[in-house]
């Protein structure tokens, strides 16, 4: 009996997109763009978050402003299997590929420039991916993940989620 074709397997980067963008939804993020890509390379996941600041006023100590304080992530998402060679996808974001990643985000913020203004950041999703022998589908919160999700034959299992993973001040010449 012969193979399937590779297009008869599930895209299980593709899966492991769904599922961080299906938790960071839920944790107040509005996806902005998916698998944004452009000449340098290729963002997975493009997020805005919009929060709250609270300051002092100057004129009194006691009064409050309240002012928008708003961040763009641009999301890289590592999904592994068990045996995996490169830490969880983690060892897999050198140097060189985080400056792919931040020129990618330039060009984002280039032809968006309303959110030229907001904190950036850089984050990486570390997705652990399993073969099932059953489906079922549905995101659930656990204790021991972040968010799980079996889809397609396979569970998948936010690991871990690493805020400014990286520092956007990378120099151009590499």
């Amino acid at each position: 009996m012969a193979n399937p074709p590779p297009s008869h397997y599930p895209d299980i980067g593709q899966l492991g997109e769904d599922l961080v963008a299906q938790w960071l939804q839920s944790t107040g993020w509005t996806i902005l763009h998916r698998r944004f890509s452009c000449r340098w390379g290729e963002i997975d996941i493009i997020a805005q978050h919009n929060g709250e600041a609270k300051e002092n006023s100057p004129s009194s100590l006691h009064s409050v402003i309240t002012t928008q304080h708003s961040i763009v992530a641009f999301v890289e998402v590592k999904t592994r299997s068990s045996g995996n060679w490169d830490a969880w996808g983690k060892d897999a974001i050198a140097p060189k590929k985080q400056a792919k990643i931040w020129r990618t985000a330039r060009i984002f913020l280039a032809q968006h420039p309303e959110k030229s203004e907001y904190s950036c950041r850089f984050d990486v999703a570390v997705v652990h991916c399993q073969r099932l022998s059953t489906n079922s589908p549905g995101v659930i919160a656990t204790q021991e993940t972040l968010a799980t999700s079996s889809v397609a034959g396979y569970k998948l299992k936010l690991q871990e989620y690493i805020p400014a993973a990286f520092d956007s001040i990378i120099d151009d010449g590499q």
